[in-house]
């Protein structure tokens, strides 16, 4: 074979391996290209939105226009509304997430290296988190009222349980090596878990952390569904006895951006804090 003939076979050869990269177990596409593909999703979702309903597929009051429901969140932006439910969502998701992910850690943090709370905690949050959060929601309203304290109360009940089980996972999943090297340079426990312990496991926290966001963020408009006046999920529901379907589609798109920028930030934070660990994020 001639050294032009070998040149042409394996130019071939790398445009077939392009063609097949991103469908090769354990191989990812480069940022550029992730970001292309991410895009061009979106767009195809919106393009087969406009033509169903453009073409009048589908009536308004089962899916609006595109236009129609922009037109209907610069409206409730310029009156005011979609402002003050942003800012009471928000808070109550900050605070009710922030408190269930504190105790979370610090419970999942002892479970996860003493066997004492392990035997203590383990068995009752398993039987916990597989209990409906929605049928606590009467008994929220029963205990604290209908102000903030039950929707704190509700999103808790919702992140809470699931996040301790992630923390002890994370807490797992230190190297036995690395306790047994503390030990070894004659660390108390006390420094072991402080020094050891618990930076080897922080990127694995910040990551079930991230995780558990989306469910703050979904157990948030259950708890503004009922017995609320203001939220995006109190005006999801006051928007359904009108059939205003167009509030109700952009407040589910709204809550979506939202939950995007949360997880993005996120993202965005791991990369900066744990620039040691070289998993992919």
């Amino acid at each position: 074979m001639s050294s032009v003939e070998l040149q042409r076979v394996n130019r071939q050869a790398k445009k077939k391996r392009r063609r097949s990269h991103l469908l090769t177990i354990g191989r990812e596409p480069s940022r550029a290209q992730f970001l292309t593909i991410a895009i061009l999703v979106f767009v195809f979702l919106i393009l087969a939105w406009w033509l169903a309903t453009s073409s009048g597929a589908i009536k308004p009051i089962f899916l609006p226009g595109i236009e129609r429901v922009w037109h209907q969140m610069v409206t409730l932006a310029q009156n005011g509304t979609l402002q003050s439910d942003i800012a009471s969502s928000l808070y109550r998701m900050v605070i009710a997430f922030a408190i269930s992910s504190a105790m979370a850690i610090l419970i999942g943090v002892l479970a996860g290296c003493y066997g004492l709370f392990k035997a203590i905690v383990e068995p009752l949050v398993d039987f916990i988190r597989y209990m409906p959060v929605v049928a606590f929601v009467p008994l929220t309203i029963l205990w604290t009222g209908t102000d903030d304290i039950q929707k704190f109360l509700v999103i808790w009940i919702g992140t809470f349980f699931q996040q301790v089980l992630m923390m002890i996972d994370a807490i797992k999943r230190v190297p036995p090596d690395f306790v047994g090297l503390g030990r070894t340079l004659g660390l108390s426990d006390r420094k072991i878990l402080l020094r050891i312990v618990i930076p080897s496991a922080l990127p694995a926290i910040w990551d079930a952390l991230r995780i558990s966001l989306g469910w703050a963020w979904t157990w948030l408009v259950l708890a503004e569904l009922v017995a609320s006046t203001s939220g995006l999920g109190y005006r999801i529901v006051v928007s359904q006895r009108y059939f205003q379907t167009d509030t109700i589609i952009g407040y589910i798109l709204l809550l979506g951006l939202l939950g995007l920028i949360t997880d993005q930030i996120m993202r965005a934070a791991e990369r900066v804090l744990f620039r040691y660990n070289r998993r992919r994020s």
